[in-house]
C-alpha cells in the first residue's frame, strides 16, 4: 500500500474501541497461542549463541576473578569498556532476532485472523530479499531507544507505542522503505498513542499474570497476546487486504 494512503487513513481514521480491540485479541490469541509459543522459543534459542559468545571473554579475561577484588585491585578500564560495546553489540544482534520473529508473528496472525491459505514462515523477514531492511530499522529503533533512555528514560515511555507499531507496519508493507515505516508508525503511534499505551500495558499485564499463575513456566505461552492489540491498532485504522484478493487482481 502507498505510504501516502496509508498515512491519509491514520490522519482520517476514527475513535477505536478498547474493548473492542481487547476481545478481538483475546480471540486471536486462541489461535495464534501455538504460533506465539513457537516464536519466543526460537528467540530465545537464537539469542543464546550471543550471550555465550558475551560472557566467555569475560570468563576468559577474570573480569570476576575472586583474587582480583581480594587485592582491591580494579579491573582495567579497556576490559570494561570493552565488555560494554561487546554487550551493545550482543543487544543489538539480540534485537535483530526479536524485530524479525516478531515480525513475522503479525503475519501469521493476518493468516489466522483472515483465514488465508499458507505456511507459518517464521523467518520470512531473515530472507535475502527483506534481511537487510530489517537490520536496518532494528539499528535505527535500536538508537532511538538509546536515545530515549539517556533523556532521563521518561522519553522511552512515549517512544515505546511508536516502536511497538513500527514492527506491525513493517510486517505488512515491507516494501516501503525504512524511512516511510519509521513515519508511518510514529504517525500511527502519535494518532492512537493513549489507547495503544493502555492496551499494550493492560494485555501485557494479563500476559504476565495468567503466566505467573501457571507455575512462572505458563508466561512463554501467554506473552505473545501483549503483541495482539498492536495489530488490531494496524488493522482498525490502516485496515488490511487479503492476499488472495490481492493475487488475484488482474485475473478474471
Amino acid at each position: 500500500m502507498d505510504t501516502h494512503i496509508i498515512l491519509e487513513k491514520i490522519e482520517n481514521a476514527g475513535i477505536l474501541d478498547f474493548g473492542s480491540i481487547f476481545n478481538k485479541s483475546l480471540g486471536l490469541f486462541q489461535k495464534v497461542w501455538v504460533q506465539g509459543f513457537i516464536m519466543l522459543l526460537l528467540t530465545i534459542g537464537l539469542m543464546i549463541p550471543f550471550y555465550i559468545l558475551m560472557y566467555l571473554p569475560v570468563i576468559a579475561l577474570g573480569l570476576f576473578d575472586s583474587e582480583a577484588f581480594q587485592h582491591d585491585r580494579a579491573p582495567d578500564l579497556i576490559v570494561l569498556v570493552s565488555f560494554g560495546l561487546l554487550v551493545l553489540g550482543v543487544s543489538f544482534f539480540a534485537m535483530i532476532i526479536a524485530f524479525g520473529l516478531k515480525a513475522a508473528f503479525y503475519r501469521i496472525c493476518k493468516r489466522k485472523d483472515l483465514n488465508e491459505i499458507g505456511t507459518d514462515d517464521y523467518f520470512y523477514f531473515f530472507k535475502k530479499s527483506h534481511l537487510a531492511k530489517t537490520i536496518t530499522l532494528t539499528a535505527i529503533t535500536f538508537g532511538i531507544s538509546i536515545v530515549a533512555v539517556l533523556l532521563c528514560v521518561l522519553p522511552i515511555i512515549y517512544v515505546a507505542v511508536p516502536l511497538a507499531l513500527i514492527n506491525v507496519v513493517y510486517a505488512f508493507n515491507p516494501e516501503m522503505s525504512a524511512s516511510d515505516i519509521i513515519k508511518v508508525g510514529f504517525k500511527l503511534g502519535n494518532k492512537k498513542w493513549l489507547i495503544t499505551f493502555g492496551l499494550l500495558v493492560v494485555s501485557g499485564i494479563l500476559a504476565q499474570f495468567v503466566g505467573m499463575i501457571m507455575c512462572f513456566v505458563g508466561v512463554v505461552f501467554t506473552a505473545s497476546f501483549g503483541y495482539l492489540p498492536a495489530y488490531f491498532i494496524y488493522k482498525e485504522t490502516v485496515s488490511l487486504e487479503r492476499s488472495d484478493d490481492i493475487e488475484s487482481i488482474g485475473n478474471p
